[in-house]
């Protein structure tokens, strides 16, 4: 089954590289042993005419397999579970004396100890975790089998050929396409590795096409809808060819390990031409913002097409791309948002943010950064390269971060693993433990270059992580898997656990640290609306019965969702004088136009507030971000909303802004109901309305959902949804 192998190579048999799904090495259609008598007719031998596959969305195969929704002609089945096919001979199939059997072949260099050549023998009882096929059913010249996969086979789309065996040698069915079947991971089966025991978990994590993303602040959770579309027509090879593209060899794709772990650094273009360009500086000019996507499917199905990475996406965006790739091939996937997460540059398991002596932050120092929110995704599986009970949801993130094995990916880690420290397990455990459970220390640089640590937060990082409830657009706190509640010893042990396995030791804070200051402060953004001004309010207490003055600084930037400030647009200074035991508030004005013309991709404001007390030299900081409210899309349906039906859609921006917005793209779509389309406006003035109106016929009937997104030169984000519940097609 393998052309002839080169020559030996240093010592060992050079087999060429399979790591291509999409190449094929057809095998011969006669394999004889020599020369076949005189007078001897092969046709005179079993033959087979036609190969039925019972591939229709309603057949059983596809039906029993979960795989009707795919929008695919082909056969697709879920490994370790049997499926049914049917051939048609030339005559009558005679047990006794016609032997035949099964091949499936995947890869241009098939070889039967790699899996990626599979026999399949007619046996007479199917067993539990072994390849075979079973006689069901026999009808003039028709044979019905029911064939029987391994729960470890590779996951791809394979060529299919039958073999009968002759005196003379082997006759084999020529290639045809219409037999190609894919075989896919199997959350159904006890024993393939992404076993998912609960039905509505595998509702939700595999078979679910339409997701909720968690963005925004801690103190401002917002959300938006994202189109997986995992079924929509071409995803499914284009999930392949990703792993074509990473020349992941044919044998490791039945590990889901391997498969997580390819994933994560192909969906990021860094060094391998992955799916997508990662962009934080605001400058979309040649290619599509990242709020402007709705979905997976334009950005999956352009890399496929174009053959170069999409421009553009960051960390909801990589999370959403990989979330189809991952529920597409069968593993349980979902997406994560952690609010505060911390980017540790330096390993040491602690945000370092470095103060000059008046208070101000040292940004030349300070090399860590606190991320409003990060996504990333968790993936269920097994993992039998770990002790007993690190199985389960594993971290993987495809936003490209930090290296990892010389690669931008990370993961699968275990969260149980990184729940309770074990970090020394692979992959990438020490990193995301930090994004989840760092110390903030705010450290003092002085002039004579010694460094003073003024306070340890243990709080701010790690303060809520979620993800989308079953079976709702709500959202469901998994803090609890990831770590144990703050202040409790099992946190503390849980950090002494992961230092102990290797990380780097943090700053020693032992007898440097000052001790609690007699004065309290804290500050509160109001609700900022776009366009609007809104305050601050800052509050000093003073706890103690001698009277203190307060020198402050407020400085206000347009930040970037990772935390890294691209300008200033406020900065304030104030005195305060505080009587004993009372306290004191202070209001800051922030005016619309100091904002407006700086904001990023997703108006995030970040408020850093510091004071010194000037009668003790005591440093107070204390730093908040704010996401500002932005208006929303409309969009509205008339018509029977039906399979097969004629329905309008009409998509309704208002521009709220005292400024016109240009070259504004609108983009719309809704898995199984309309495919994903854009237009733009040159033009949209201020308080003047646009509509759009598109004529679609739904396909998938239950509750369906469309998306709609706004981007322009001056204002990105903007979002709308529209839930459906679309009627079957009557019945006449």
């Amino acid at each position: 089954m393998t052309e002839t192998p080169r020559p030996a190579f240093g010592g060992r048999r050079a087999v060429p590289l399979n790591n291509s799904n999409a190449e094929e090495n057809n095998p011969p259609t006669e394999e004889l042993l020599g020369l076949v008598p005189r007078g001897v007719n092969l046709q005179d031998y079993l033959h087979v005419t036609t190969v039925h596959l019972f591939k229709e969305p309603w057949d059983t195969n596809k039906v029993d397999h979960h795989t009707d929704k795919y929008n695919n002609n082909k056969l697709i089945v879920r490994r370790g579970q049997s499926f049914y096919i049917q051939i048609e001979f030339n005559r009558p199939y005679n047990p006794r004396k016609d032997l035949f059997r099964v091949e499936y072949v995947i890869g241009r260099y098939p070889q039967e100890n790699k899996g990626t050549y599979i026999p399949v023998p007619v046996v007479p009882e199917l067993r539990s975790g072994k390849w075979g096929a079973k006689v069901i059913s026999t009808e003039d010249r028709s044979v019905r089998l029911s064939i029987q996969s391994s729960p470890e086979c590779i996951v791809g789309k394979f060529r299919m050929y039958i073999a009968v065996w002759t005196p003379y040698g082997i006759l084999r069915t020529s290639r045809n396409p219409e037999t190609d079947t894919y075989i896919l991971f199997n959350p159904w089966c006890e024993e393939d590795a992404v076993y998912l025991e609960d039905d509505r978990e595998r509702e939700e994590y595999v078979l679910n096409d339409i997701g909720v993303i968690f963005y925004g602040d801690f103190n401002n959770i917002k959300s938006r809808s994202w189109s997986y579309g995992q079924f929509e027509d071409g995803i499914l090879d284009a999930c392949l060819h990703m792993m074509d593209k990473a020349q992941m060899d044919l044998s490791g794709r039945g590990n889901p390990i391997k498969v997580s772990r390819v994933g994560s650094a192909m969906v990021n273009s860094k060094d391998d031409e992955g799916v997508l360009v990662g962009s934080w500086d605001n400058v979309y000019a040649y290619g599509v913002p990242p709020s402007a996507w709705t979905g997976s499917i334009d950005i999956l199905l352009e890399y496929q097409s174009s053959q170069n990475p999409v421009r553009y996406g960051q960390c909801w965006v990589f999370a959403g791309v990989f979330n189809t790739f991952l529920r597409c091939l069968g593993i349980p996937a979902r997406v994560v948002t952690n609010y505060f997460s911390a980017h540790d540059n330096d390993a040491n398991l602690q945000m370092d943010i470095f103060l000059q002596e008046d208070g101000n932050v040292n940004s030349k120092l300070t090399k860590d950064s606190v991320w409003n929110y990060h996504c990333w995704n968790e993936a269920w599986m097994t993992r039998p390269d770990l002790p007993v009970g690190f199985g389960g949801w594993q971290a993987v993130d495809s936003t490209p971060q930090e290296n990892s094995d010389g690669m931008y990916r990370c993961g699968p880690a275990s969260v149980q693993a990184i729940k309770h420290g074990h970090v020394c397990f692979q992959f990438d455990a020490p990193f995301v433990f930090a994004e989840v459970n760092s110390d903030l220390v705010y450290i003092t640089a002085k002039k004579d270059g010694t460094h003073v640590v003024e306070a340890v937060d243990t709080t701010h990082v790690g303060k809520l992580i979620v993800t989308k409830q079953i079976g709702g657009d709500g959202m469901k706190d998994i803090t609890d898997n990831y770590k144990f509640p703050e202040g409790q010893k099992e946190e503390r042990l849980a950090l002494e656990t992961a230092l102990m396995y290797g990380v780097k030791k943090p700053l020693n804070t032992e007898g440097i640290m000052k001790q609690r200051s007699d004065v309290d402060m804290d500050f509160k953004v109001e609700n900022a609306v776009l366009g609007k001004d809104f305050k601050v309010t800052i509050t000093f207490q003073n706890n103690s019965p001698k009277a203190y003055t307060i020198s402050a600084y407020l400085s206000g930037s347009i930040t970037f969702y990772t935390g890294v400030s691209k300008e200033e647009f406020k900065n304030e200074t104030f005195e305060v004088a505080l009587d004993p035991l009372s306290f004191k508030k202070e209001e800051v004005l922030v005016r619309a136009g100091e904002y407006m013309g700086q904001l990023l991709e997703q108006a995030s404001l970040h408020f850093f507030v510091t004071a010194r007390v000037n009668e003790t030299g005591d440093i107070l900081a204390k730093q908040k971000s704010t996401v500002l409210t932005i208006p929303m899309i409309t969009i509205k349906v008339r018509g029977a909303q039906m399979v097969g039906s004629d329905m309008v859609v009409t998509v309704e921006f208002t521009n709220p802004l005292k400024e016109s917005l240009k070259n504004v793209w609108i983009r719309l779509e809704g898995p199984g109901v309309i495919k994903p389309m854009r237009k733009m406006f040159r033009e949209i003035r201020p308080n003047s309305t646009v509509q759009w109106e598109e004529v679609c016929r739904p396909w998938v009937s239950g509750l369906r959902k469309l998306m709609a997104s706004m981007t322009s030169d001056s204002l990105r984000h903007v979002y709308g949804e529209l839930d459906l519940q679309i009627q079957r097609q009557r019945t006449v």
